[in-house]
């Protein structure tokens, strides 16, 4: 390793008797009497010393001059008299408007250099030129104004150039600049040489590039528009009234004859008649043989000095100052596609590529009736200076000053004292972003102007290898959403209110079902519950609406009449799917909580078949007693129950694997990408548009609802008539078993699944089983319904008070605290008990279905349609209990399958959520699922001690 390493070394380290060999990357020193060269890559020999021999400042030797030739000659190879002094090289010099001569006109070298006095009179006007080498013709105004190549007093001498002093002179331009982000103001060394020139030579001689510069200058001090500052662009206004006769271009008021058009005139409210009077007259479209889909940018380009340099299309990336490949940077100006590029640039990079400012009058081509025409694009400078009626911030267009004239990057106006020095402040458009504004109720694609929004940014140079600024570029599509917002607050507003009124039957319904007739408190908290979800399902519906409207109509248009939202538009949306998922998720753990809360008890028919002999325990005696009646078709059923609490109509992880597969792998992600393409691919080399947050909902929520309803019906459809149908195996395995389901989700309301056996007897051998089933088959028996003559089995019930009191009485035994502690330390007496208490449930609840309690009986009744729609009973059980005849399985409403569409809604709103936060759909699903499976499991571990207490099912027995 140390044989390939070298030392790093510098031109700047190298010294004053040393050189930079560039092919050794090393400072090498100097001969005798030499010293380094201008540009350290050489050696060149001390004043006094003429050059005998060397190649390109190699290998130079040097020898000292004469005494009485001590200077050395301009090539640096002869020695010679210099009569009028030496400079600090060497050379001979010569006074002010004399030229210096070494050698006669054939070549030969003079022994002693002559100082020739250039002839500034009429018959030549010549004065020598910057070098001192020439004899030229003398500026013009020198030969206008004193007819001479002089400019004395009083004439005014400014710039190179000579003015006569009269009245009606543009005033004395102060020649700073202020930075107004870092508070500095500094003297311009360019506009202390140009500023009042340039000023004097457009006002008298109506000279273009003088005009150009100023304008320039002005630009460079941010449009400043003030009545009392004589800066640059305080002259340029000067001149802008004062030369009212001369006339306009283009028939445009504000771009007067030889002056650049910079302003669009300082009227309040002109902006919004400027931006929003006239439509652009070109129609835009994204589909068809007719499309137009481009923007022709063009822009007129200038230097500092004025100078014209040439046409410009924006598609070659000349705003853009990211480095990017050529197709993403043309993609920019494609119509609908909203673009963006955001970097860090160096800001020695910058020192290097824009070493000279470029200016730029920006144009955007259209075919008119008679050729190519240009429409000029405004800017609005969000730096305007200076400035007391304007404030160009905000969106109220009447503040805003609009103006013409921009550059990138401005490297000149921040230099003091010497232009050959770098700039002690550097100004950089570090945003820049094209607003393409689409006409309200257009159906052909019309839009406003556009307008280029500028902020600049100024930067105090310090250590310019370090230092970096961020900028960034944009394009972005707009439209008036005021009429989408109001809709959206209109169908809020109903739907909202039609949420309260649906809460409102829902508490009523729940009042009836809890036997109460008080509003109490608990009634608006179960209010507010019901208004919860409501609500989460009017946000959802509204945002699910607006983001596949803003899909459909956005990507499938023709001629454009939208345009999406702006990322600062969609804040509302957003909150809008924030508020569903709060809400949602509200109702969702209540909804949670009242699964695990329900009471349900299993009825065993079966009754002792015969007797056995059993052993009294403490009396030694043994006598007969009845049959014992097997406990395992209640723990078999309890566990039938226990699986099936979770299941739901469609497969989670299918749904959320297919949702990911279609977006991530099918490409409909693609489509919600802000651009007019509603292609499912796209080119790894091609731009690729920033997200729509709108159109991300849209596309995965639509896609959540496609599938899970595809899902829904192939289940309902095909899985559960011909594969299996869990809900209604449950129903039939309870009937076979002789067991009945009784559950109760409301204090007095619940459901009824009737599975007494029409056997008798389900505690058999599998031959009689097998019988008994055959019967049934060739309908050689009694119907299974609880009703003589019917099949219904299942039922939605509504007891009266006294049932539901003596329920408690029963269940209470439980867990009532009899007798001593120690006895109720004991697991023996805690599993009599329990015993006891099941036991005592178990013939309660077969009695009360027997009708033998008639005091507390009931009746079988249809619901009334009303009734079903409404999701609540009109009368009230005073004296007897209601059994509703269930047509469905309505007893699912207090497992997860009767409650998919509020799950499925918190699945889309949850998977909604996390991507709009992360932008990822793949964390969304991966959280989707995993959220999943967390509550699935705790449902399960929860709902499974909830149904071993209110069973009285020993837990170890579900499995």
């Amino acid at each position: 390793a140390r044989g390939f390493s070298v030392p790093l070394q510098r031109p700047a380290d190298c010294g004053a008797d040393r050189y930079f060999d560039g092919s050794r990357l090393a400072c090498a020193p100097c001969g005798a009497h030499q010293r380094q060269s201008a540009g350290g890559g050489s050696c060149v020999c001390e004043p006094g010393y003429r050059m005998v021999s060397g190649s390109d400042g190699f290998s130079v030797t040097c020898e000292k001059c004469p005494e009485n030739m001590s200077g050395v000659t301009q090539d640096g190879w002869n020695c010679i008299t210099c009569p009028k002094g030496l400079t600090s090289k060497g050379n001979c010099k010569c006074p002010n408007n004399e030229i210096l001569v070494e050698r006669s006109i054939d070549g030969i070298l003079l022994n002693e250099a002559l100082c020739i006095h250039c002839n500034g009179s009429e018959q030549s006007f010549s004065a020598s030129d910057a070098s001192g080498s020439r004899c030229v013709r003398c500026e013009k105004t020198f030969i206008q104004v004193s007819k001479s190549c002089d400019c004395n007093s009083p004439n005014i001498l400014t710039g190179g150039l000579c003015f006569l002093a009269h009245e009606g002179l543009p005033p004395k331009g102060i020649a700073t600049v202020r930075f107004a982000q870092l508070g500095i103001t500094l003297t311009s060394a360019w506009f202390l040489k140009n500023l009042q020139s340039s000023a004097f030579a457009c006002w008298l001689y109506s000279n273009l590039t003088a005009c150009q510069a100023l304008g320039n200058m002005c630009v460079m001090n941010m449009n400043s528009l003030s009545s009392s500052s004589t800066d640059a662009c305080g002259l340029f206004q000067y001149i802008f009234v004062s030369t009212a006769r001369v006339g306009i271009v283009h028939s445009i008021p504000y771009w007067r004859h030889n002056l650049p058009w910079l302003y669009y005139g300082d009227q309040p409210g002109l902006a919004s008649q400027v931006l929003e009077k006239n439509h652009f007259p070109t129609t835009f479209s994204f589909k068809g043989t007719d499309k137009d889909v481009k923007l022709q940018f063009i822009a007129a380009s200038f230097d500092a000095a004025g100078n014209f340099l040439k046409w410009q299309s924006l598609e070659g990336g000349i705003l853009q100052l990211c480095p990017d490949t050529q197709t993403k940077l043309n993609a920019a100006f494609a119509f609908g596609t909203t673009y963006q590029q955001s970097c860090k640039i160096s800001v020695s990079k910058i020192l290097l590529d824009f070493a000279n400012p470029v200016f730029y009058d920006l144009f955007l081509e259209y075919n008119g009736d008679n050729g190519q025409r240009l429409w000029a694009v405004p800017v609005l400078n969000l730096n305007l200076q200076y400035n007391e009626k304007f404030v160009n911030q905000g969106s109220n267009m009447n503040n805003w000053l609009l103006t013409r004239r921009f550059f990138l990057v401005d490297t000149l106006s921040g230099k003091e004292n010497d232009l050959g020095k770098p700039p002690r402040v550097i100004r950089i458009a570090s945003k820049i972003t094209i607003s393409i504004r689409l006409v309200s109720h257009t159906q052909r694609g019309t839009i406003y102007p556009p307008l280029i929004t500028v902020a600049y940014t100024d930067v105090l140079i310090q250590n310019p290898e370090t230092q970096s600024v961020m900028v960034s570029f944009a394009v972005s599509y707009e439209m008036n959403q005021s009429e989408a917002q109001i809709q959206t607050d209109i169908a809020l507003g109903v739907l909202g209110g039609l949420a309260v009124l649906w809460s409102l039957l829902k508490t009523a319904g729940w009042k009836r079902r809890t036997g109460s007739s008080i509003i109490d408190l608990q009634t608006v908290f179960r209010f507010l519950l019901f208004y919860a979800g409501d609500l989460a399902n009017v946000f959802f519906i509204v945002t699910l609406g607006t983001g596949i409207y803003w899909l459909v109509f956005f990507k499938a248009q023709q001629f454009v009449s939208v345009l999406l939202p702006l990322p600062s538009q969609e804040e509302d949306f957003v909150t809008y799917i924030a508020c569903a998922f709060s809400l949602k998720a509200l109702q969702f753990l209540h909804l949670l909580v009242s699964q695990l809360t329900i009471d349900i008890f299993f009825i065993d028919w079966e009754r002792p078949k015969g007797k056995v002999l059993k052993a009294v325990e403490g009396e030694g005696v043994i006598k007969s007693a009845a049959a014992p009646v097997s406990i395992w078709r209640t723990y078999f059923i309890a566990n039938e129950w226990n699986e099936i609490q979770t299941m739901r109509k469609i497969n989670p992880l299918f749904q959320v694997l297919a949702v990911l597969f279609f977006l991530e792998v099918v490409g409909f992600s693609n489509l919600a990408l802000m651009d007019a393409s509603s292609s499912l691919s796209r080119s790894s080399e091609s731009y690729v548009a920033p997200w729509s947050r709108i159109l991300r909902f849209g596309v995965s929520a639509a896609l959540w609802v496609a599938i899970a309803i595809l899902q829904v019906t192939f289940f309902a459809v095909f899985y559960e008539r011909f594969v299996e149908d869990k809900i209604s195996q449950f129903v039939d395995l309870c009937c076979v078993s002789n067991i009945s389901v009784f559950l109760l989700s409301h204090h007095c309301f619940g459901h009824y699944i009737h599975g007494r056996s029409v056997h008798g007897h389900a505690d058999t051998n599998m031959e009689e089983m097998n019988m008994n089933l055959k019967r049934e088959a060739e309908n050689l028996c009694s119907q299974r319904g609880l009703l003589p003559n019917t099949d219904g089995q299942t039922f939605q019930i509504s007891i009266s008070r006294k049932m539901r009191l003596h329920y408690d009485w029963i269940h209470e035994t439980l867990t009532r605290k009899r007798g001593p502690t120690r006895l109720l330390a004991s697991s023996a007496n805690t599993l009599e008990q329990s015993t006891r208490a099941y036991n005592a449930m178990n013939k309660y609840l077969s009695s009360f279905i027997d009708h033998v309690h008639k005091e507390m009986d009931y009746i079988v009744k249809d619901k009334l349609l009303l009734e079903r729609i409404l999701g609540m009973e009109f009368m009230e059980p005073i004296d007897k209990s209601i059994f509703y005849n269930d047509e469905g399985h309505s007893f699912s409403d207090v497992l997860y399958y009767g409650n998919e569409t509020t799950l499925l809604i918190f699945d889309i709103l949850f998977f909604s959520v996390v991507d709009l936060g992360s932008q990822s759909f793949v964390l969304a699903a991966i959280l989707t699922y995993l959220q999943q499976e967390i509550f699935r499991f705790i449902r399960n571990t929860l709902g499974q001690k909830n149904l071993a207490s209110k069973t009285l099912v020993d837990q170890r027995f579900l499995i």
